[in-house]
């Protein structure tokens, strides 16, 4: 795969998605985004409107489903989501537009040249007011007795910088272990996806960008700031499940402010996640 063209793809998707897109307060530009996802992700199947009420209110997560290889299609799904809301005020180009923009060219991708496993495709809403897209996603595969393979939360992926120091942590003994430029991407699981974390991590770094992993036990109630994303109601529910993260407001000045704009974003480092994450999702056993 060519760098240039997936790079060239991301920032085409992030011009359209970075805008106010508060699911209550910018409902415009909420509904623009979901319409784009619609659109970009039924170029390669058809995509469900799974929804859910909050008080009287419908709400979507939009889902694709892509085939396993062939003879391969009785596995477990991969399920890989990433939130599409923002909050109000911030055209949310880190949070979450570079998740849904990786989704979006995971789908490319993993369409074409199809994994071991079926892949479900799922853009959340409401992860700002509390993960409600996922639990209500997470709360039906667990009624359903669905097993799953792994999930995967796409939570800010393009925030980078090499600066001394530019890297917070929620714990000092975190402090005294993992690096302090803001210049990995971290890859924080429970502990049954240890194997793929390990895995992950090594093709993330192969395509030219610096991966650290962390096992949270105890569904990340250790280290609460482990759980902020859409990858925490399958914790709870006992699933296999990761966070990919550029460690949020631990790294990212312009986090939940009106200044999470593109320009702020390092594109090669989102490239780079996201090719490793293809490679990485393609060759998964």
């Amino acid at each position: 795969m060519a760098l240039t063209e997936l790079k060239q793809r991301l920032h085409s998707h992030l011009i359209e998605i970075v805008r106010e897109r508060d699911p209550y307060l910018a409902t415009e530009g909420h509904f623009y985004v979901q319409q784009y996802i619609r659109r970009q992700l039924e170029q390669w199947g058809t995509v469900e409107s799974c929804e859910f009420k909050i008080q009287a209110r419908t709400h979507v997560n939009l889902l694709l489903k892509l085939p396993a290889q062939t003879g391969l299609s009785t596995q477990p799904p991969i399920i890989l989501g990433a939130h599409y809301d923002a909050v109000p005020g911030t055209p949310g180009a880190d949070d979450n537009a570079t998740g849904v923009a990786a989704l979006l060219e995971l789908a490319r991708s993993l369409a074409q040249q199809p994994a071991r496993y079926p892949i479900q495709l799922i853009a959340f809403d409401l992860e700002e007011y509390g993960m409600l897209g996922s639990q209500d996603y997470a709360q039906a595969l667990f009624q359903a007795q669905q097993p799953v393979r792994l999930m995967l939360s796409l939570e800010m992926l393009g925030y980078c910088s090499q600066e001394p120091n530019s890297q917070r942590y929620p714990s000092p003994l975190l402090k005294a272990i993992y690096p302090n430029q803001g210049n990995f991407i971290g890859l924080i699981g429970n502990l049954p996806t240890l194997p793929d974390l390990l895995h992950l991590s090594h093709h993330i770094r192969r395509a030219g960008v610096p991966s650290r992993w962390l096992p949270a036990g105890m569904k990340g109630q250790i280290l609460q700031a482990t759980r902020l994303s859409d990858h925490s109601p399958f914790w709870d529910r006992g699933y296999r499940a990761i966070m990919v993260t550029d460690t949020a407001f631990m790294r990212n000045p312009h986090y939940h402010k009106a200044s999470d704009r593109i320009e702020t974003l390092d594109l090669d480092f989102l490239t780079g996640t996201c090719l490793g994450l293809i490679r990485g999702l393609q060759t998964l056993k």
